[in-house]
């Protein structure tokens, strides 16, 4: 059973045409929200992108392509979803355009996400060995 605080409550002032769109899940349940979030984590290039940023704050659409070795426009594709669920911002400089993460937390998902990873396969290796010794 959900509670009214399993909703997500989105401010109704946003100053970007771009965020509006988020804002069309302000009254789902938060699980539907996040469930969205994931899905825009859901491509190892994203995944790519995102610590590519971590290391580096403020990367350049150059660098990206160059990091990634991706075509432009399927780097551009990435990004647009990226910035879609919020993950990155960009920011134009003259004629080029550098990429940030949006928010710190981003960083620390990533790296729980590294954890529980290490954890889940150090887990399966256990299992593994003591499978075999029978």
């Amino acid at each position: 059973m959900l509670n009214s605080s399993d909703a997500l409550t989105v401010p109704t002032s946003p100053t970007s045409p771009e965020l509006l769109h988020d804002y069309s899940d302000a009254h789902r349940p938060l699980y539907e929200v996040k469930a969205n979030l994931f899905r825009g984590l859901s491509h190892p290039v994203r995944v790519r992108i995102l610590e590519v940023l971590v290391a580096t704050p403020g990367v350049s659409v150059a660098d990206l392509l160059a990091d990634t070795g991706l075509e432009a426009s399927n780097l551009s594709q990435h990004l647009s979803v990226l910035r879609r669920n919020n993950l990155v911002v960009a920011e134009r400089r003259g004629s080029f355009v550098f990429y940030r993460l949006a928010y710190p937390q981003v960083a620390d998902l990533l790296t729980v996400a590294k954890a529980l990873l290490v954890e889940i396969l150090d887990s399966t290796h256990t299992t593994l060995r003591s499978t075999v010794s029978l």
